[in-house]
């Protein structure tokens, strides 16, 4: 569905941002893209959406390059920010002047949404708080119902019950024929939705792999004595937590923050693991 290949990108008198990054996405899964502050995410999206152009690589949607931002190709796919700025107007008119741009909008689903998030169609976007001019853009980039859709940082602004509300809304938005990649660097927002993870590192990917593997080859838990020896990964912030091969083990829930963490201590060891 969406190919990004050796892609490098870099701002003018500034380090490489990214460096030889390859990645597919397939239809169907919602991935979590993370990194630490400043590790391109926020770059990588604006690739893949055409709002930047790489120093070398490129980047196709359906084979298509989104760099060429061709009408066809802008129709599949929707990209939601981190920051952003919405006009001055009600939300029903910025629903009624942008929807036309998406074939597959749903104008149900969009003020289904609105309704689902405490908000009203005639409401002024300009009067309203950052968390709640978020809501608008993560409803109105739902209904877009484009194949590909990107959100940057989607839980920055938003209440605790509010992303219990947003993990809740993706959960059932996701279907067999949608991709939806969401960077952060907030992994604990996002635990029970993701189910492929991809880790950047030093402008580079070092780790690119569906939950399902990891929790084949990895379990999560507090290490008996017997198996301290087996220990991959471990902190103390996390309460004695920690990463070991799975072994005889019965299946754990994935700890994607003791994984991300893990990964960034000891990439080479944990993917030979799961690789293996």
């Amino acid at each position: 569905m969406l190919t990004l290949k050796q892609l490098h990108f870099k701002y003018p008198k500034g380090r490489p941002i990214l460096k030889s990054v390859d990645l597919t996405f397939a239809s169907g899964s919602i991935y979590g893209l993370f990194g630490k502050n400043g590790e391109g995410k926020s770059t990588l999206m604006k690739l893949v959406c055409g709002l930047l152009n790489p120093e070398a690589g490129y980047c196709t949607l359906y084979g298509a390059s989104t760099h060429e931002r061709n009408v066809r190709t802008l129709k599949d796919l929707y990209f939601i920010p981190e920051d952003f700025e919405l006009p001055a107007v009600s939300i029903e008119t910025y629903e009624k002047i942008n929807s036309v741009f998406y074939p597959n909008f749903s104008t149900d689903s969009f003020y289904s949404l609105i309704e689902e998030f405490g908000l009203f169609r005639k409401q002024g976007i300009a009067k309203l708080s950052f968390g709640q001019k978020k809501k608008v853009m993560i409803a109105f980039g739902l209904a877009t119902n484009t194949p590909l859709l990107l959100m940057d940082e989607p839980t920055n602004g938003l209440d605790i019950p509010s992303k219990s509300q947003f993990r809740k809304i993706l959960a059932s938005a996701i279907n067999e024929d949608k991709c939806i990649i969401i960077s952060t660097h907030q992994v604990r927002d996002l635990h029970s939705l993701i189910d492929h993870v991809v880790i950047m590192d030093n402008a580079q990917i070092i780790f690119d792999q569906p939950l399902s593997n990891v929790s084949d080859a990895l379990w999560f838990g507090r290490a008996s004595k017997s198996e301290e020896s087996k220990v991959l990964f471990t902190e103390s912030s996390f309460g004695g937590k920690a990463i070991l091969t799975r072994e005889n083990q019965e299946e754990s829930e994935v700890d994607l923050e003791l994984l991300f963490n893990g990964v960034l201590t000891k990439r080479e060891e944990i993917n030979s693991i799961i690789k293996h």
